[in-house]
């Protein structure tokens, strides 16, 4: 899984975007012979958003209005053999409480709790608002291509009431560079929906030099056992060497210091006003998930497998991951991209 950030320059409708001066910024820095152009690449990003409940909403003083949920759906060019899904968790968990106490006896009204409400709920704390509401917490989950677009079609029409589509944006003809050890793809994002419009430029930057967790992503694509380039059919004889040290805290310091090669890079194009989107939330999970399969010895057929019942389950009956080695692939990209992308609406 590659170590990427992404950069977001947005635009007024107006004004034109910074495609060109990126270019011709890319070209001046470095010399001709390192800026490669090696094709195109395009991605499409659809924005739902929680529509507000049909019943009025709790006005207890102190209580904060929930926060919106998102849907988010992103495909693209460079991963064609899965779509990616990423959604808001549930910030609230709901379970049934009795409406009277049970150390009120027979024949006498409950004492009222001073910590809840008039509805009975508890009441939280401005400590524990602030908590919930400075969470953000994303799902992230891919289907096949067919899967994904069926599922768009069913959250805009069966779920409209839930569910509300608010923006598609799309890269319809972006160009990818080589330049030394980075891959640098960039390209105008247009908003197609509601409105035909400029939205800005977005830059993918991906290192492409050593890196273990490519590595190890490599290997779980293949289902090779670490290190041997061979199938990983005898799985349970041991764990190569490479991978056997490795922790989790080495990940994070590996994607850490891969940043810093990728802010370097962008801050030598000297473009000011881009959001950035790197050490996202959740990255690396997927690759955490794969290492600690690894040291356990299971990295075999028992990836495949769950592979192969995630597939069964998520096909809808029209393309499963037969073909797709590994769904995970770009999870972490496309989280740095819908995070750019996922505007206040």
């Amino acid at each position: 899984m590659p170590l990427t950030g992404v950069y977001f320059i947005p635009t007024n409708p107006q004004s034109s975007t910074t495609l060109a001066t990126l270019s011709e910024r890319l070209r001046a820095t470095f010399s001709q012979e390192d800026v490669i152009p090696i094709g195109r690449w395009a991605l499409e990003h659809k924005l739902m958003r929680d529509t507000p409940g049909l019943l009025p909403q709790s006005t207890a003083q102190g209580q904060r209005p929930a926060k919106p949920r998102y849907l988010q759906l992103l495909s693209l060019s460079h991963y064609p053999t899965h779509g990616f899904i990423y959604t808001s968790e549930p910030t609230e968990k709901f379970s049934h409480r009795p409406s009277v106490s049970a150390s009120a006896t027979p024949g006498t009204s409950p004492t009222p709790n001073p910590a809840s409400d008039a509805s009975g709920r508890s009441a939280a704390s401005p400590s524990q608002l602030a908590a919930t509401t400075a969470e953000t917490a994303m799902v992230m989950t891919t289907v096949p291509p067919a899967a994904y677009k069926t599922l768009f079609q069913h959250f805009t029409y069966a779920c409209q009431p839930i569910w509300c589509h608010r923006l598609t944006l799309g890269v319809p003809n972006g160009i990818v560079y080589d330049v030394g050890d980075f891959r640098v793809r960039m390209g105008d994002v247009r908003q197609t929906f509601p409105a035909v419009r400029p939205r800005g430029t977005i830059v993918e930057i991906e290192w492409r030099g050593p890196s273990m967790v490519d590595s190890l992503a490599a290997m779980q694509s293949r289902g090779e056992k670490p290190g041997t380039g061979r199938p990983s059919e005898d799985v349970d004889s041991g764990v190569d060497l490479s991978f056997a040290g490795m922790e989790e805290a080495d990940v994070d310091a590996e994607y850490a210091a891969t940043a810093s090669l990728i802010r370097e890079f962008w801050e030598r194009l000297g473009v000011s006003g881009a959001k950035e989107a790197i050490l996202v939330p959740g990255l690396g999970k997927e690759v955490k998930e794969t290492l600690g399969q690894v040291k356990s010895g299971k990295e075999g057929r028992d990836l495949l497998r769950s592979m192969e019942e995630v597939g069964n389950l998520t096909g809808f009956g029209s393309v499963s991951f037969d073909d797709d080695v590994n769904p995970t692939a770009g999870t972490d990209v496309a989280r740095q991209y819908m995070e750019v992308l996922r505007f206040n609406r």
